[in-house]
Formats: C-alpha cells, structure tokens, sequence
C-alpha cells in the first residue's frame, strides 16, 4: 500500500480534485438551467410535452458518445466535459422542479393569492419552498449519477478518477481500478449525504414528516 501511494499518490490526489471540480462546475450549472427551465414550465405547463421529451432524449445518448461528439466540436478542454454533464445532470432537477411545483396544493397557491402576493410572490414564497423537498431529490439524483459520469473525462484524456480506472482495465491492474472506484464511490456517498442534509435543512417543518416517510 505505502508503495502504491509513493507511486501513485500525487496522481490519484489530482485526479480527486479533477473528478470534484468536474461533478461541483456540472452540477452547479445543470441545477440552474435544470431550475429555471422547470419553473418555466410550470408557467406554461403545454410546452412541458415538447421541451421535456426533447431534453430527454440526451439522457438516453451514452455518455461516451455524447462526449465524443462535443469532442469533436469543441476539442480537448474541460468545457467538453463540463457541457455534456451539465446536460446530463439538468433532466432530473428539470422534471423534479416542474413536477414539485405542479405538485402544490391549490388551496395554498389561493391563500397566497388571498392575501394579495403577485404571482412572483406566490412562486417564490409559497410554491417554491413547498416544492423544495422534490427539486433537492432531482439536484441529489443528478449529482450522484454525474460522479459516476465524470469517469468519462478520461476517455479523452481529461483527467478525473477515470483515468485510474481505464490504466487499470488496460494494464489488467485491479489495484488501478479499485483506486479510482473507491474515490469515486466515497465521492457520491458525501455528496448524497450532504445533500440530505441540504434536503431537511430547507424543507418546510410542516413537511418533514412526509419528507422522512
């Protein structure tokens, strides 16, 4: 083990902080788009059967295709990975967002109305926090599944865990790939737990109770 470490230790600490910076820029934007586009929707619930088939489809191109393809487009840079897992990552909190919001009860959407809030108001006071719990179940599905994704990156020779994993595949070396799949599997039980954690922080106290069910 102290070999390995001596040997490949400043190696696999890179290729940590490459895979996180990777899931952590992915994440942040595919939660963004995946946020706003949702919110849109539920404004407008009849694009909802165009827009949300249409950005479906990318989740059924694998990923090494789909990244092989922006390769192609934008070369070897970070931005390639990052696009593609962005992309990846926004359909869950997309549907989850739309689906949490269309999912409020009316009768809270009409008190809010009753006391005289704009439909801003209403979105972001009432309908948004009570459909939280939902939307932070989409942003802890894409960011699990995008530590998993980001093992790509190295398919075209931009670093991350993956890299170990390949080397280790390639070389019939299992202590490679043990050393790339732990990490990574470390990685994505400290992002799911963080962001339970995130999920009970903002949910709503009378919603706790239906939340842990």
């Amino acid at each position: 083990m102290s070999a390995f470490f001596a040997t490949y230790g400043s190696m696999l600490a890179e290729a940590i902080i490459v895979h996180v910076l990777y899931v952590l820029a992915s994440v942040a934007v595919g939660f963004i788009l995946g946020l706003a586009l949702g919110i849109l929707l539920s404004r407008v619930p009849r694009w909802s059967t165009v827009l949300i088939p249409v950005v479906s489809i990318f989740q059924t191109i694998p990923g090494l295709v789909f990244i092989g393809v922006l390769f192609i487009w934008i070369g070897m840079q970070p931005a390639t990975v990052i696009i593609a897992l962005s992309i990846y990552a926004m359909f869950p909190v997309l549907k989850n967002t739309y689906t949490g919001i269309l999912g409020v009860q009316p009768k809270y959407v009409e008190a809010a109305k009753g006391c005289g809030m704009s439909s801003i108001q209403t979105l972001w006071r009432v309908e948004l926090p009570l459909a939280m719990p939902t939307i932070i179940a989409g942003l802890r599905m894409a960011a699990i599944y995008t530590v998993s994704w980001a093992v790509l990156a190295a398919m075209i020779g931009l670093g991350g865990l993956g890299n170990f994993v390949y080397q280790g595949v390639s070389s019939n070396n299992n202590t490679l790939i043990i050393a790339g799949a732990i990490p990574a599997a470390i990685l994505a039980i400290v992002i799911g737990a963080l962001i339970d954690l995130l999920q009970r922080k903002v949910t709503p106290r009378g919603l706790k109770k239906e939340v842990g069910k």
